[in-house]
């Protein structure tokens, strides 16, 4: 979609600069604004039109009951589904009575400007109404970074040739027309009018809003201020109702003359506190807002995304689409997690309501990832709301008959939301994803305090999980039976490799921290007999090997499926989900997403090179991609076994997800996995770097086309910057005291601005001159080099 030609490709922004309405609902996705707590998608000012109007709040969700046609023990209740809160954004324009529609009317330009360094959506357009009156409006638009509660609009009118009579109305305005229902599981439930009023007020500029939620007894405050400059003649009035604020004003405009009108809007949302404290808050948030103004909430902005840029920005010389690309990606990132402050990120952040808003596994294996080496106290606070949610998964584990914690694949505030148990309850592998996203974080920063606390409970509940779902053998090993892997077209599978390895890793980090914090691991009731299982678990685990076609199997038994039929399977058939039935995708070796291959990633120690090699080889004949977590997996692997064309398609694919609308379905909000996996597929893949515990270790390979990637990590309280071309390696600490880190298998010590410069490695490990691995018929990724050679290597 942003091929589109309206579309330039440069380095700092994401520009639009013109207004095409068969992608608009795509585009309000990208220029959406957050911070974690408030979402805004990139919508028209005036509202209209639109393609799916959407103003968040974090945690702010709407329940209904599960129609089960054949209810079963342990199934969930009731659904969790993200809502609309009250609309601030809206700004409608009259021009001598006639209304600002852009389907009306001559429009002269229209440009839309997303600054990533400033974090502002900038828009300027110029249209003459059908009678003729012609202005340019300028507006700006900003979600803050700072201010937690705080979005703001800066708008402005200017007549152009002749006098004209204008009326802007500021609104806020609830229960805003939700979208058509969809066949599409990806795609929300639909809830018409789910905001009850419950309050109104207006005085002067400034109007507020209650309202309250049925089933999930939320209350959503919602107010809004204005400092208006104008001629003279202008007249303001304000008036609300239940679902509407509204501030009029209304003038006359000579040419050259100009109306600007900033508009304060702040949120407020709680499922205990009063309605007063609300319309407290919320007015407080006001107060702080116009005092600091306009000016000072960019300058705010621009500073924090300063300090954000110094920390993560990644440069890349000879892709200029990537590097814009990848800036893209991690602002969104930063947007959905940076103020979310112990509450979910969901799976489309706060940019669309895709997936029912739901939060997935996703967060914490590749959003996690790339915020626990650029900002990493944000992952702090998404860990301690998986923490916050503890009581209801040790609660969903009961239910199941088992220890410790069961959280759940999809939800909102911590129950489990999907009705369909072989892909949800049966997919306990998100328990070892929540514990390596804290043995990360433990491991990137040395947060011994998180760690005898947060991290040693959330480690302790997930180990006692896996003890208790798993058993011993008659041969001894540990048989973790009947659940599903991130494949989701393989479910209820014995000793999925991928969960076995992550649950071994997280029984021998919950031992480990148990014994270095032994006085409060005895709180929890931990003793050395629960600890000695733990590692004998973990020694014991079982990871299936097909000894014949000498590669890991996925699960037990995987290999011996029958493969899918691929050649007779069409382009119009993707996703397979859409148009085949699970049993007969559970029955046959054909991959949605990369299950294996994450495993080799995650947990790079516990296969050889040489494995990962021909395990790469094999799945990439299997799998579809029909997910968007697959793309950047698959680039990290194919870098690290040699094959760095494809890695380099790959890193494409996942970089240019949203921005070329690959999954089409970018209307419903921004993939926040694929985003992550930009950086992943770079500084993972290209840039080699891998956690070793308290160690980092780069292995930088950079396909033809990339001539230089350079990015910064956070690790230990040091800021290190390493930069790679086709030859050589550098690495220079910015901050902080001295670290040691491994460049392939060497051991360097990197000391504050002196840089430590080594050539490629010549690894003997990567083989050279690999013949590419061929993909399921169809579902070849693009190529992204355009070189003969490449082309016939392709065909």
């Amino acid at each position: 979609m942003i091929q589109h030609p309206l579309f330039a490709t440069e380095p700092w922004c994401l520009r639009e600069t013109s207004l095409d309405l068969d992608v608009l609902a795509q585009s309000e996705s990208v220029f959406a604004l957050s911070n974690g707590h408030i979402g805004w998608r990139g919508n028209l000012d005036e509202g209209e039109p639109h393609g799916l109007s959407g103003s968040y709040l974090n945690g702010i969700h709407e329940l209904r009951p599960f129609p089960y046609a054949e209810a079963g023990y342990g199934y969930p209740e009731q659904d969790q589904v993200m809502i609309n809160v009250t609309d601030g954004k809206v700004i409608r324009l009259l021009v001598d009575d006639e209304p600002f529609d852009l389907r009306y009317g001559e429009l002269h330009s229209h440009e839309r400007c997303l600054d990533l360094r400033a974090g502002l959506l900038d828009r300027r357009v110029e249209w003459s109404s059908p009678s003729g009156g012609r202005v340019r409006v300028h507006s700006q638009r900003v979600v803050s970074l700072v201010q937690r509660s705080v979005a703001a609009i800066c708008y402005d009118v200017e007549a152009v040739e002749h006098q004209v009579r204008v009326v802007v109305q500021s609104e806020l305005v609830a229960n805003e027309p939700a979208q058509l229902p969809s066949n599409d599981p990806r795609a929300a439930f639909a809830i018409n009018d789910p905001l009850r009023g419950e309050f109104h007020d207006n005085q002067g500029l400034r109007c507020e809003l209650l309202h309250s939620t049925g089933l999930s007894e939320q209350l959503i405050a919602a107010a809004m201020d204005h400092e208006i400059e104008g001629p003279p003649s202008m007249k303001v009035h304000s008036e609300s109702f239940d679902d509407l604020g509204r501030v009029t004003v209304t003038v006359t405009l000579k040419p050259g003359e100009h109306l600007r009108l900033i508009k304060y809007v702040t949120y407020g949302w709680s499922a205990q506190r009063s309605t007063e404290a609300l319309r407290d808050q919320v007015d407080g948030a006001l107060v702080a807002a116009r005092d600091t103004g306009w000016d000072g909430l960019c300058s705010q902005q621009l500073e924090y995304l300063s300090d954000f840029w110094d920390r993560a920005d990644v440069e890349i010389e000879g892709d200029d689409e990537i590097q814009q690309a990848v800036r893209f990606s991690l602002f969104h990132v930063l947007a959905a997690a940076a103020r979310s402050e112990r509450r979910a990120i969901p799976a489309k952040g706060l940019t669309g309501n895709g997936y029912d808003g739901h939060a997935f596994w996703d967060s914490e294996t590749f959003v996690l990832m790339v915020l626990s080496y650029t900002m990493p106290e944000a992952v702090a606070n998404a860990l301690r709301w998986r923490h916050d949610t503890l009581p209801a998964a040790t609660a969903r584990a009961q239910s199941l008959g088992f220890r410790g914690a069961t959280f759940p694949w999809r939800t909102i505030s911590g129950t489990e939301c999907s009705a369909y148990w072989p892909a949800g309850t049966a997919a306990f592998h998100v328990n070892a994803d929540v514990a390596d996203a804290v043995v990360r974080y433990l491991h990137a920063t040395g947060d011994h305090e998180f760690e005898a606390t947060v991290g040693l409970e959330l480690l302790t509940a997930t180990a006692r999980l896996w003890y208790s779902l798993g058993h011993f053998d008659l041969e001894g090993g540990f048989r973790i039976d009947g659940v599903t892997g991130p494949d989701e077209y393989s479910a209820v599978a014995d000793n999925n490799v991928y969960t076995n390895l992550m649950a071994q890793r997280n029984l021998l980090a919950a031992s480990d921290v148990a014994e270095r914090n032994d006085e409060r691991a005895r709180e929890l009731g931990v003793d050395p007999a629960e600890i000695s299982g733990w590692r004998r678990a973990a020694q014991a685990m079982v990871v299936p090997f097909d000894h014949t076609l000498g590669v890991h199997s996925q699960s037990e038994g995987f290999t011996d499926h029958q493969i899918w039929d691929f050649a007779a399977t069409t382009q119009e058939d993707y996703p397979l989900l859409l148009h085949f039935a699970y049993f007969d995708l559970y029955r046959k070796q054909v991959v949605k997403q990369a299950d294996l291959v994450l495993a080799m990633f995650l947990r790079s120690d516990a296969f050889t090179s040489e494995q990962k090699r021909v395990n790469f080889e094999y799945y990439e004949g299997l799998t579809v991609r029909d997910s968007s977590l697959s793309a950047c997996c698959q680039s990290v692997i194919a870098a690290e076994v040699g094959h760095l064309a494809l890695a380099y398609d790959y890193l494409a694919e996942a970089a240019l997800m949203d921005l070329e609308d690959l999954e089409h379905n970018t209307r419903d909000g921004l993939h926040m996995a694929s985003l992550a996996g930009t950086w992943i597929g770079l500084v993972a893949g290209l840039g080699g770097m891998r956690e070793c515990g308290a160690t980092l270790k780069f292995a930088p390979r950079l396909p033809e086309g990339i001539t230089r990637l350079s990015f910064n990590v956070e690790f230990r309280g040091r800021r290190l910057h390493v930069e790679a071309t086709p030859s050589t390696t550098s690495y220079v600490l910015k901050q902080g005291d001295d670290l040691e880190i491994l460049h392939f298998a060497t051991t360097v010590t990197v000391s504050a601005g002196q840089a430590s410069v080594f050539p490629v490695s010549s690894d003997d490990t990567l083989k050279t001159g690999l013949t590419p691995p061929r993909q399921p018929y169809g579902r070849e990724p693009t190529r992204r080099l355009a070189d003969p050679a490449r082309r016939e290597e392709n065909l």
